[in-house]
C-alpha cells in the first residue's frame, strides 16, 4: 500500500511543481521593471594632475618669552583661541619696576638741578674773570663742571628710559595674529628671559602648504612656464584634506627653494592659501594635487556608477530607446571630484546607472530616472 500511494503522488506533484513554475514565469513577465537612478557621461576640460603629499604650515610662527625676570600676575587669555596683535597675553608684577621708574624720575630731577647750578657758577665766572676777580683755572673748573653736569643729566635721562622699557616688558602682547598654544606657566611663577616660551603664536590666515617635487617634475615645470612665456612662473594648487574631502580654496605657489635636498634628491615647493575657517592645521599632512599640461577634452562619469571586477572596469549603460541595460567595459583615467575620466568604452550623452546596479542584468529593461531630476 505504501509503494502505491507513492506512485500514485508522483505524477501529481510533477504538475503541480509545472503549475508554480508556469505561474512564477507569469508573474515575472507581468511584473514592474526595477527602476534604477541614470547619469549622462558629459564632456568636460580637464588638466593633467600631479600628487604629492605636503604638509601645512604657519606664515608667522612666534615664541612668547619674557623680556623682564619676575612672578607672572596675570594670564589673559584662553588656550588656543584666536589672539590679535596687540591683545595683552600676560603681565608680571609691576611693583619693582614702577618704582624703579619713580627712583630714575628722581635722579634725572637732581641731575638737572645740579646742571642748572652748574650754569650758573660758570656764567658768574665769566664775569668775575673779566674784572679779574677770579682766576681763569676757576673759570676753567667751572666749565669742566657744568659738562659734567650736561652729561649726568643725559645718563639719568637714560637710565629712566631703560627703567620706563622695563616696565612696559612687564606687559606682554601678541607681535601678531594667530592662535596661541597652551600656557607654560601659570600665574605665581617666576619667568625670565632664560625661562623659554611661555606660550607660542602661530598665524592661520593665509597658511602655507610645502611639498616635495622631484627634480624631473621641477625641470617639466620649467620648460612648460618657459614654452607658455609665462614670466610670473606660478602655478594653482589644490589640496584634499585627511578626509580625502577636496579643499574648497585654491592655492598658488609662490616659492620654490633654491637647492636640491641631498637626503631625498627633491626640490621644496611652497603654495599660499586662504585659510578662513581654519580647516588647514599648522603642521598636518594633506594631499596636494598641481595641474599642469594643457587642458583637453574627456568623457566624465560619476565615481558611483563605475564597477570593477577580475576583468576590470566596467558601467552598465540603459539604452534610450529600449531601455535595456548593456554591460559596458571601459578605460579609466584621472579623478576630477566625484566623477572620473573615461578614455574608451563610452561616448558623450549616454546613461549610465549610478544607483540600482546590483538590482540589474545585462539585456534586462528598466525604468530610468535622471539623478538630480523631478
Amino acid at each position: 500500500m505504501p509503494v502505491s500511494k507513492i506512485a500514485f503522488g508522483w505524477p501529481a506533484l510533477v504538475a503541480a511543481l509545472g503549475l508554480v513554475a508556469w505561474g512564477g514565469e507569469a508573474l515575472a513577465q507581468g511584473a514592474a521593471p526595477p527602476s534604477v537612478t541614470v547619469a549622462a557621461v558629459v564632456s568636460r576640460e580637464i588638466r593633467e594632475t600631479a600628487n604629492f603629499v605636503g604638509r601645512v604650515t604657519p606664515i608667522d610662527k612666534v615664541d612668547i618669552v619674557a623680556r623682564v625676570p619676575g612672578f607672572i600676575e596675570q594670564r589673559l587669555f584662553v588656550e588656543g583661541q584666536t589672539v590679535k596683535t596687540g591683545d595683552l597675553l600676560f603681565r608680571i608684577e609691576q611693583d619693582t619696576y614702577k618704582a624703579a621708574v619713580e627712583q630714575q624720575n628722581a635722579n634725572l630731577a637732581k641731575a638737572k638741578a645740579t646742571e642748572t647750578n652748574a650754569a650758573l657758577q660758570l656764567a658768574r665766572g665769566k664775569a668775575l674773570v673779566r674784572n679779574q676777580n677770579i682766576s681763569q683755572e676757576t673759570v676753567d673748573q667751572r666749565a669742566a663742571d657744568d659738562a659734567a653736569a650736561q652729561a649726568d643729566v643725559l645718563q639719568a635721562q637714560a637710565a629712566l628710559e631703560q627703567a620706563q622699557i622695563n616696565l612696559r616688558y612687564t606687559e606682554i602682547h601678541a607681535p601678531i595674529d594667530g592662535r596661541i598654544g597652551r600656557a607654560n606657566f601659570t600665574v605665581g611663577n617666576l619667568v625670565s628671559p632664560s625661562s623659554g616660551t611661555l606660550a607660542t603664536i602661530v598665524s592661520q590666515d593665509p597658511i602655507y602648504v610645502v611639498f616635495q617635487a622631484s627634480e624631473r617634475e621641477v625641470l617639466e615645470y620649467k620648460r612648460r612656464i618657459a614654452e607658455l612665456g609665462d614670466k610670473n612662473g606660478h602655478v594653482t594648487v589644490r589640496v584634499t584634506l585627511p578626509d580625502g574631502s577636496l579643499y574648497a580654496e585654491p592655492g598658488l605657489s609662490n616659492f620654490l627653494d633654491i637647492q636640491v635636498s641631498g637626503s631625498s634628491d627633491t626640490v621644496a615647493v611652497r603654495a599660499q592659501f586662504a585659510n578662513p575657517q581654519g580647516l588647514l592645521t599648522p603642521g598636518g599632512v594633506v594631499g596636494v594635487l598641481v595641474q599642469s599640461g594643457t587642458p583637453q577634452s574627456a568623457l566624465i562619469v560619476p565615481q558611483s556608477s563605475v564597477q570593477i571586477d577580475q576583468a576590470g572596469s566596467y558601467v552598465m549603460v540603459v539604452d534610450q530607446a529600449s531601455k535595456k541595460v548593456e554591460l559596458r567595459r571601459i578605460t579609466t583615467g584621472s579623478e576630477e571630484g566625484t566623477g572620473v575620466a573615461v578614455t574608451n568604452g563610452l561616448k558623450e550623452g549616454e546613461l549610465v546607472i549610478v544607483e540600482g546596479v546590483q538590482k540589474v542584468r545585462p539585456g534586462q529593461v528598466v525604468a530610468a530616472s535622471v539623478a538630480g531630476g523631478n
